[in-house]
């Protein structure tokens, strides 16, 4: 049974649902401002495209600005932060023989903008290996810093690994990296109301995250923060009416991230009812939804691992609200067997527990591993019984495998 909170949302009746860092779920409040704001707009597009629409964007900056700590002029407010990272490489200089760093951890969609950009301008793509299981930070820092040459011109990291729900040490390698001259894109996709973000103390050169994601707004919403000294210049993928339209006393910068083209463009403004909707889950507004969260997310974990006989993959100080698990393995001849099954997601276990048992949670893989992984997800609308349910179809489900 899910918490008390879940009436605050859409979920289906019956359905566990625990995969919320996949793409988020939003409360009927935020669904019902987001509404609000495409009737206004529906009401009269052109003047609220023409008079309404800038103002609208810049709310969203502010309240984000408030949220993360930092000058609300630096953002760049986009439907996803893949599309995001490749702005970046649009922009970020890259030449002939240049590395762009990244490590085994990070999110597919990012590291193909990475390859695809290196590709184009004769760089590298230089791959920093974590472990996994991991020990400590110190065994990231070493992984990624002792892949840093005097060629590493740009560093892509996770705030908040995928695949194993790392929280890595930013607010450490970021001015390691500054300080070999190497500048830093954090993929934050996971991080902003799932951990503390201080964006002004961080001082990331581009930093982006999901909004729709852990501070719960319309799909379609995120941003992409990008230092002052590398505004000008900085340019949209796409170029509207607005490059060619600079206004007085804006910034150009702002300007053409305002309108990119003919959008819907509600979820953006939604994120500030989000943040506002999501403070009022938790008494203690943000810092104790975070808590709470974190708390249910490692009791989920080990209800898990102690129903099917396995050791946590990480220690809970580099865990926010999604948690990774190594699943017990096969022999290699039924390993490849179970793999071979057919599924529509990741590995056909992900498809036996959704439509056998009514429990959305995703497993998956690290490229290069053959572990299997099962990610929860901790928001305040789950409850530990859910847990305690997936352990037991868990149990059941392997005990099925051995029998392939």
């Amino acid at each position: 049974m899910a918490s008390a909170l879940s009436r605050h949302w859409q979920l289906k009746a019956g359905l566990t649902f625990l995969n919320h860092g996949s793409f988020g779920a939003t409360p009927t409040l935020v669904l019902e401002a987001q509404r609000a704001w495409r009737d206004r707009l529906e009401a009269d597009p052109v003047k609220f495209f023409v008079e309404d629409h800038e103002g609208a964007m810049d709310a969203t900056r502010r309240a984000l600005g408030e949220f993360l700590s930092c000058a609300w002029d630096g953002f760049a407010l986009l439907p996803n932060a893949s599309i995001a990272v490749a702005t970046v490489f649009a922009n970020h200089a890259l030449h002939a023989g240049d590395e762009v760093l990244m490590t085994s951890h990070e999110y597919p969609a990012c590291q193909n903008s990475a390859r695809r950009a290196a590709a184009m301008r004769g760089a590298s793509v230089v791959v920093a290996k974590l472990p996994f299981p991991v020990a400590n930070e110190q065994q990231v820092i070493e992984a990624i810093m002792g892949s840093v040459t005097s060629k590493t011109k740009l560093a892509m990291l996770s705030h908040v690994t995928s695949p194993t729900g790392l929280v890595l040490p930013v607010e450490k390698l970021v001015p390691m990296l500054h300080a070999r001259g190497v500048a830093t894109l954090i993929d934050g996709a996971h991080a902003p109301g799932m951990v503390h973000v201080d964006l002004g103390k961080l001082a990331p050169t581009y930093y982006t995250a999901n909004c729709h994601k852990w501070i719960c707004s319309p799909k379609g919403s995120a941003f992409l923060y990008v230092d002052a000294a590398r505004r000008e210049g900085f340019r949209p993928l796409a170029l509207s009416n607005n490059a060619e339209k600079p206004k007085a006393g804006r910034a150009q910068f702002l300007t053409e991230f305002d309108y990119v083209g003919t959008q819907d463009y509600t979820a953006i403004y939604a994120i500030p009812d989000a943040i506002a909707a999501m403070r009022a889950m938790q008494p203690g507004g943000w810092p104790a939804v975070m808590k709470h969260n974190h708390e249910l997310a490692i009791r989920g974990r080990d209800v898990v691992c102690k129903r099917l006989g396995i050791e946590p993959a990480a220690p809970d100080a580099m865990l926010g609200s999604i948690v990774s698990m190594i699943l017990p393995g096969h022999d290699a001849q039924r390993h490849a067997r179970v793999m071979a099954r057919e599924t529509k997601y990741h590995d056909a276990l992900q498809d036996r527990l959704l439509h056998m048992h009514g429990i959305q949670v995703p497993v998956w893989g690290v490229a290069g591993l053959t572990m299997r992984i099962c990610r929860i997800s901790a928001q305040v609308y789950n409850s530990i019984d859910e847990y305690e349910r997936l352990a037991g179809a868990l149990e059941g489900e392997l005990g099925y495998e051995r029998g392939l």
